[in-house]
């Protein structure tokens, strides 16, 4: 009697939300009405997924200024406030087309280029992978905080968003796709978003060098902490939440799989936060904000290939280890001295290489078939060579033509005046000599 119940409710439900064909030609007069009717749902779907995705920039942002000095604080909040902007304008124009245009080889996509005048299905979707986009280039940002160049960051995000992410999504995501005709599985990003921001941020920062005093001559590694562990906390709060615009918003419909995708998100993200603190238990190290909140990211980074594919058991398997290898990450860079100032690359890019494996492993209905996997490694190792080869010549002909890195009077400085003229905490620097008024000669030095 409860079954017949459950059933009834799900029937009517389903009715109130997707018209029959019946009720569309009382009310419209032809069978095609449902269609648009469906169209009009996933619109809002997908725009609503869109604006979560907006929310993490914000996120991201608080994230890295809370793990940042404060006196980076302004210029890490510049540097989120405008890749967005930035990002949105250049995926508009290249980006897009390049992604999603028609793909005659598999490679690059040919028009579609700053669409204006297209369908608004065709609106819905450019706006949502805006959002993608805009997320890829800004976790570059807090690995290469505290030492680079303001403009200099910019055009790297510009070239980020217009064509390097674009060429990866194109084999990916474009449904002629080298890649996806080969069947490799990327549901929401773990490869084409996240892995990519972290290798970008690796070539970055073996181009950039540490932060001034973060290793020693003697192989001594510093700590240099951030400023404020309730805006990191908060950050990776609202990070958990836009994800869920993130995962299930890559439906691009409004179907009845988006509560599978939103718990196993959830549940990867629980798990790598727990992870991440008994892997440090372990290691007998202290129990950080900072290793927990990036246990969680790891946790949702790594569940975001396999989220719409794979049983909950093992979304949360796949969230316990993605937080076991960004604690184990940091430490290795570390021990060969890349400094990354908020933990990104291990976050993204290692995590992002073993859930987009894990989607291959964990295929429900198609596990541990090796072929499958064969092929999730050929997308991952790809993507590495494509990807951070390509950042590697960006960042290095910016380096050679505008510098990528601040002087090192301005790096101790503190990149909030020498980059912007203001404080992002004036009412604690009153005898300081970093005020507005010395602008002009700071700039000098």
């Amino acid at each position: 009697m409860q079954r017949m119940t459950r059933q009834l409710i799900l029937s009517s439900t389903l009715a109130l939300l997707t018209p029959s064909a019946a009720l569309a030609g009382a009310v419209g007069g032809a069978v095609s009405q449902p269609a648009a009717s469906t169209i009009a749902i996933n619109s809002v779907w997908v725009v609503l997924a869109g604006a979560l995705v907006f929310l993490m920039q914000a996120g991201f942002a608080m994230l890295e200024t809370g793990m940042s000095r404060s006196k980076n604080a302004v210029n890490i909040m510049m540097k989120n406030y405008m890749d967005l902007c930035v990002g949105t304008v250049l995926f508009w124009l290249l980006g897009y087309g390049l992604m999603f245009g028609f793909n005659p080889t598999g490679w690059l996509g040919t028009d579609h280029f700053a669409p204006s005048d297209g369908g608004d299905w065709e609106f819905t979707l450019l706006f949502f992978h805006i959002m993608f986009a805009s997320t890829a280039a800004t976790i570059v940002s807090g690995a290469m905080a505290e030492r680079t160049n303001y403009l200099s960051y910019l055009f790297g995000a510009i070239g980020i968003t217009a064509i390097i992410y674009p060429v990866l999504g194109s084999w990916i995501w474009n449904s002629n796709g080298w890649l996806k005709q080969m069947g490799f599985i990327d549901f929401a990003g773990s490869t084409v978003v996240h892995s990519l921001g972290g290798w970008c941020a690796l070539a970055g920062v073996i181009l950039l060098g540490p932060r001034l005093g973060r290793f020693s001559e003697t192989g001594t590694i510093h700590n240099i902490p951030g400023h404020n562990v309730g805006m990191l906390g908060l950050g990776g709060f609202i990070l958990w939440f836009g994800w869920f615009g993130f995962n299930a918003g890559s439906t691009l419909e409004a179907s009845t799989n988006i509560g599978l995708i939103a718990l196993n998100t959830q549940l990867s993200g629980a798990m790598g936060a727990i992870s991440a603190l008994l892997i440090s238990v372990v290691l007998r190290k202290p129990i950080l904000i900072s290793s927990t909140v990036n246990g969680s990211i790891a946790g949702l980074v790594a569940i975001t290939a396999g989220c719409a594919t794979m049983d909950a058991s093992y979304a949360a398997l796949t969230g316990f280890i993605g937080g076991i290898i960004s604690v184990l990450g940091v430490q290795l860079l570390e021990k060969i001295r890349i400094d990354d100032v908020v933990g990104a690359i291990s976050v993204h890019g290692f995590a992002g290489v073993w859930g987009t494996l894990a989607a291959g492993i964990f295929l429900k209905g198609n596990m541990f078939n090796g072929d499958q996997i064969i092929v999730q490694l050929i997308g991952i190792s790809a993507t590495f060579i494509w990807v951070f080869f390509a950042a590697l010549i960006m960042y290095g002909l910016i380096k050679i033509t505008f510098g990528l890195r601040v002087s090192t009077m301005h790096e101790q400085r503190g990149l909030d005046i020498t980059e912007h003229g203001e404080i992002a905490y004036p009412e604690f620097t009153h005898n300081a000599a970093y005020k507005t008024e010395h602008l002009p000669h700071l700039q000098k030095l």
